[in-house]
């Protein structure tokens, strides 16, 4: 005996028409999200890469009258010597205070923590989060105040009988860094708390009744387990770094000289100093390919998939 089991066409339109008017929900209560999204997002995007190729101004007759002009910026700009300086200043400072710094000391930090009780984890958390919640200007003004002629650092080596050190003249550029890894360093021990909290125990207890020792465990082991976290965590980083101005401008303003002139305080330098905003939005474009470059640069080294 068999069952007739076709679906009426009566049926058929209404579960159509219950889906559309779903989707059509889903839409008008999506539509306030991607208005704002276009105009705060999607538009100054847009705006960045047009202004780049023009030669926008806030004085003189340019001013008035902003044109396309074409690639005229970046060559100007890859002819410029304190372009490239500054290129060179911004790698330094990412290398050291961001992938060596912030993420190493990051990583030892998570490591050292991990399996404590819960009140040492607490403390210690409080103190480097401490850092990591504070504005870059209040961190910029307490490097200052440490590091400064008369600053606590000098009192301390005038102290035990040492020479004072001019360290915002004398070593500008370590000055920045330390003061960014202290900034730093919570997010990255953040991330690789969860990490290393996710690898299972019983993996770890396996490899030592094999016979490997604790640094065998961690870089054979934990390391290759959280290669996607130190991955994303670099990236994140890395970013972050590429954007640092507050904390630079604020400590050496960009010197002595062009000692500590990053491509923000460049940029800043061009486009409000000189108030030559095409140019300083084209020195963006490149902080820009710099951040993708350096992502896919990690990706692919560490052969890991975000």
């Amino acid at each position: 005996m068999s069952t007739n089991t076709a679906v009426s066409p009566v049926v058929t339109i209404k579960q159509k028409t219950r889906r559309d008017h779903t989707l059509l929900k889903s839409v008008l209560f999506l539509l306030p999200a991607w208005i704002l999204l276009l105009i705060f997002f999607v538009g100054p995007i847009l705006l960045t890469f047009y202004f780049a190729f023009t030669n926008l101004t806030l004085t003189g007759t340019e001013a008035k009258s902003t044109e396309f002009i074409g690639f005229q910026n970046f060559v100007t700009m890859f002819q410029d010597p304190d372009f490239r300086i500054s290129v060179v200043k911004t790698i330094v400072f990412l290398l050291f205070s961001a992938v060596i710094g912030q993420q190493v000391l990051g990583f030892i930090l998570a490591v050292l923590m991990k399996e404590k009780n819960k009140t040492f984890r607490r403390i210690i958390g409080i103190i480097v989060l401490a850092g990591w919640v504070t504005p870059e200007i209040v961190v910029a003004f307490c490097w200052v105040a440490f590091l400064s002629d008369n600053g606590t650092l000098n009192m301390v080596l005038q102290h035990i009988g040492m020479k004072p050190v001019t360290w915002m003249y004398t070593f500008p550029m370590v000055s920045v860094v330390i003061a960014n890894i202290w900034h730093g360093t919570a997010f990255s021990m953040l991330v690789f708390q969860a990490a290393l909290d996710d690898v299972p125990k019983s993996v770890e207890e396996a490899a030592v009744m094999d016979g490997a020792n604790k640094f065998q465990v961690l870089f054979r082991i934990v390391l290759p387990m959280v290669k996607g976290s130190i991955v994303t965590n670099m990236i994140l980083v890395t970013l972050q770094t590429l954007g640092v101005f507050t904390l630079i401008f604020a400590m050496t303003g960009g010197g002595p000289g062009t000692s500590t002139q990053t491509l923000p305080i460049f940029m800043y330098n061009q486009a409000f100093v000189n108030y030559q905003l095409g140019y300083g939005t084209a020195i963006s474009l490149i902080l820009l390919v710099i951040g993708i470059g350096a992502s896919l640069i990690y990706m692919r080294s560490m052969k890991a998939e975000i």
